[in-house]
């Protein structure tokens, strides 16, 4: 199938999705998480095809996916320790049908069957329990601290290499209704002014206020790639807000948060990346307080030392991502407490419904 963002589809059965799946809970080297098996049956709007993703765990880019799309779910870490990354989910269209087809995945899926014994069997015999077992490492002892396998820590083995320059996936990422024409057009904009003023000394500031000027005057998002100025090995400043789940809360300007910041960007170790930028200024409510999440690196878990918080629908747009614009895979950004001002709940009482949302 050729879905497109926005489109309706059923999630198979359980029965159906193991028949894909081979003895370690995986088709094609993506994982069928657990958790998952709680949607089958169920209907769910496509979010968009995840055609290419990024590489969070080799840093090697772009990466193609073939027959993937994301629906509007994200992972609940239950079956990880309860990682808090809250991921969002790859799906393969195997396991997924439009709501209008009847036909059983037995009369059109891809699985070998062969006869055993007079009956007809599945070839890679998975049950629900290879599933499970297929979330650890079959390496490590009793007594090891867990690595968990998850479509995260999996993604170099399911996905190829994309070059930037490989046109045809621009072209897919508006064709599946992932990007509009108006956003390809404000991307090319950028990456070419960007890179433009990369060229030459003393080129980059005046363009860089240039930029600011210009959004301005329209009411855009300013050059999303200024640097903070306190020297790196100097301690940044922090701010405590407990902040707690459904707080409406105000994200400072882009101005505030640029004094927050070392020379690098960081603020304790956190990265204040450019696709943090467009939500500056803007409120929203607090989704979860992030303290420990998987290593996709290494599948073990870490622990951070300086509590961040997820916002809700505040994730990476990839609009200014170098070597994989566009990515589909909208990975929660992460926010600094001193990024953040509480909103009195006096006035968030009286704030509308999805008031605190940005187009």
């Amino acid at each position: 199938m050729k879905l497109r963002a926005g489109d309706w589809v059923k999630i198979r059965s359980k029965e159906e999705i193991l028949k894909t799946l081979d003895k370690n809970g995986q088709l094609e080297g993506l994982p069928f998480m657990p958790q998952m098996f709680q949607y089958c049956g169920q209907r769910f709007r496509v979010f968009k095809r995840a055609h290419k993703t990024c590489d969070t765990v080799n840093g090697t880019g772009g990466r193609r996916l073939a027959n993937g799309v994301h629906l509007e779910l994200r992972c609940n870490g239950e079956s990880y320790g309860n990682c808090q990354a809250g991921c969002l989910i790859f799906w393969k269209t195997a396991w997924l049908k439009p709501v209008s087809e009847t036909i059983n995945l037995m009369n059109q899926s891809s699985h070998t069957e062969f006869q055993q014994n007079g009956q007809l069997v599945n070839k890679y015999w998975c049950i629900e329990a290879d599933v499970w077992t297929g979330t650890r490492a079959k390496s490590q002892q009793a007594n090891d601290e867990p690595r968990y396998i998850c479509q995260a820590t999996q993604l170099p083995y399911f996905t190829t290499l994309l070059p930037w320059w490989d046109i045809t996936q621009y072209f897919e990422d508006y064709t599946s209704g992932n990007v509009t024409l108006g956003q390809m057009l404000r991307g090319l904009v950028y990456a070419s002014y960007y890179n433009l003023s990369k060229v030459g000394i003393g080129l980059g500031r005046p363009m860089r206020w240039f930029y600011d000027k210009f959004q301005t005057i329209w009411g855009g998002v300013p050059y999303p790639r200024h640097g903070g100025n306190i020297p790196v090995g100097q301690a940044t400043p922090m701010a405590t807000l407990n902040l707690q789940h459904g707080e409406l809360v105000r994200v400072k300007s882009y101005k505030e948060i640029l004094t927050t910041l070392d020379t690098h960007n960081k603020n304790r170790g956190l990265y204040f990346d450019a696709e943090h930028v467009p939500y500056c200024g803007g409120t929203y409510r607090v989704r979860s307080r992030v303290t420990k999440l998987i290593d996709e690196k290494t599948g073990k878990f870490i622990t951070l030392k300086n509590v961040s918080v997820i916002l809700e629908d505040v994730y990476c747009q990839a609009r200014y991502s170098g070597c994989r614009m566009f990515c589909p895979r909208s990975i929660y950004s992460w926010w600094r407490e001193i990024w953040l001002e509480r909103i009195p709940k006096s006035i968030d009482s009286a704030a509308k419904p999805g008031a605190e949302k940005i187009s």
